[in-house]
């Protein structure tokens, strides 16, 4: 993949692309190939304003997805999905998907730019709310090496109707949360 500039598209954890000296934050994950996993990014600084991320995959060289906005200056979404789509087991996009305002009802949710339920910043931790954390689920869609269908895209989309992650946000609030003023 080309920069917008021309040049290769670096990894995040490369050092000349000076994220570290811009204020950007950088979460590193590792998942299993076709396994789904929701990963929690901790974002205990609503008052920063609008922000918005990219995923990447790579070591060297990166893949990386557009941008997509988690907060503006008064709401921040708590819930993503990232899919990995890969051909024969070669890794040809990253994408985030939506799926619109249906489950935003109750709990102050907002429908944010008709496609995502938002959380006025108002209600985040630092105010005495739940917390702002960002939940990404994240499922893998196409085939492998050997031409196998990686299959947790489907089961994703199948879940998306329970919210597996309000689910496990509340599990982790109620486990985690008693000993976080410990670390």
């Amino acid at each position: 993949m080309q920069q917008d500039n021309g040049g290769p598209q670096l990894s995040p954890c490369d050092r000349r692309l000076g994220l570290a000296s811009n204020g950007a934050s950088v979460a590193v994950f590792r998942p299993k190939v076709d396994e789904i996993s929701l990963l929690t990014v901790n974002r205990n600084d609503t008052a920063s304003g609008s922000g918005y991320m990219v995923a990447f995959a790579g070591q060297k060289y990166a893949a990386r997805s557009l941008p997509i906005m988690f907060a503006d200056n008064t709401h921040t979404i708590t819930s993503f999905t990232l899919v990995l789509e890969f051909s024969g087991g070669t890794l040809q996009n990253l994408f985030w998907k939506s799926y619109g305002c249906n489950s935003c009802s109750g709990g102050g949710n907002i429908c944010l730019n008709n496609t995502d339920c938002a959380v006025p910043n108002s209600k985040c931790q630092e105010n005495g709310g739940s917390g702002c954390n960002i939940g990404i689920q994240l499922a893998f869609s196409g085939t492998d090496k050997n031409l196998d269908v990686l299959n947790s895209w489907y089961e994703v989309k199948n879940l998306r109707q329970y919210s597996l992650y309000t689910l496990y946000s509340n599990l982790r609030d109620t486990i985690v949360a008693p000993y976080e003023k410990f670390f």
